[in-house]
């Protein structure tokens, strides 16, 4: 027997036909996720290479596979100002948020919310401690890169015997801290070489200038600083210059920005070891996309590390990070 659909009917279903044609995916807790192809990056800082060569490996992936790619960063490393770009996105959550959370315990909150909403998470560079909110996590081998960076100081002192400090930024950051473990663990291979231990920055240029003044006035045999990012190496340079110390003890720096590659050509630097963020924004892109499309998503992965000195870097030149794309 045959049925009339009656007017509230036919437009009850055009009303779910919408819907299903929208790409909605539903989710709680505020407005849903309305459009698959609209990507978000927050990285951690504004005005940072590392993050705008993220950035520009990202925006190009994106396009390429049909995405927008919206970039919002906050203007300093701080997980408050992180978390307001993060809760900006609640009126109009998109399909996938690439993040590099600046605290790996006080960003879950605001990011599950958005993850509540539909959005795809992709962690790229940080990552939570609690990384099941995340598809998908993208980021150096930050512990081989301080073994690797341990490693390069023990090359570049030879049989030297004396004292290494070790700039962390912020407690909590995982990357970093990764760096500062990987680092203090090979160091212990090296007999001629003494850890005086890790000492925090705040991500800071002028703390980190600070702390290698006191630790030349402290420590007459420092012979080398990891430095674990751009902004204690560059305050970590500062020190060594206002001491008159370039060159005398052995500064490594993490990251390959301009002012840290001048630095590695001035001698103000001896070594830096550089990561891929251009790499870190296409995986993370490709990532978003697959877990959007329903395609098979890789839970981590890793990108690749560089030792680069004075000798080497004109050969690794294509490691330097960009200022703008």
């Amino acid at each position: 027997m045959n049925k009339v659909l009656t007017a509230g009917t036919l437009a009850a279903a055009a009303v779910l036909l919408a819907a299903c044609g929208s790409g909605q995916v539903g989710g709680s807790g505020g407005d849903s996720v309305q459009n698959n192809k609209s990507l978000v990056l927050i990285p951690g800082q504004q005005a940072e290479p590392f993050y705008i060569s993220m950035q520009c490996g990202a925006e190009a992936e994106a396009k390429k596979l049909g995405y927008t790619l919206t970039t919002s960063a906050p203007q300093k490393f701080d997980a408050a100002l992180q978390t307001e770009k993060v809760n900006a996105l609640g009126s109009n959550p998109p399909g996938a948020l690439l993040i590099a959370p600046t605290d790996d315990t006080a960003m879950l909150a605001p990011i599950q919310q958005v993850a509540n909403r539909g959005t795809k998470i992709v962690q790229v560079d940080t990552a939570l401690k609690d990384s099941s909110v995340a598809v998908s996590s993208i980021s150096s081998n930050n512990t081989e890169g301080g073994q690797l960076a341990a490693k390069t100081l023990a090359d570049l002192v030879g049989g030297k015997s004396g004292s290494v400090l070790v700039l962390d930024t912020i407690a909590g950051t995982s990357t970093t801290e990764a760096r500062a473990k990987g680092f203090t663990d090979e160091l212990a291979k090296y007999p001629n070489l003494k850890s005086i231990g890790v000492q925090f920055t705040q991500n800071e240029p002028e703390q980190a200038a600070a702390k290698v003044t006191a630790a030349l006035a402290s420590t007459p045999d420092l012979i080398g600083i990891f430095a674990t990012n751009l902004n204690t190496g560059e305050g970590a340079a500062t020190g060594l210059r206002n001491a008159g110390k370039v060159g005398q003890v052995n500064l490594i720096g993490f990251d390959a920005s301009p002012s840290e590659v001048d630095g590695l050509r001035k001698g103000e630097y001896q070594a830096l070891i550089a990561q891929d963020p251009a790499m870190i924004g296409r995986q993370g892109v490709d990532q978003a996309a697959a877990a959007l499309e329903n395609k098979p998503v890789t839970k981590t992965m890793s990108a690749p590390l560089h030792s680069i000195t004075k000798a080497n870097m004109d050969a690794n030149s294509q490691y330097f990070y960009k200022q703008s794309c």
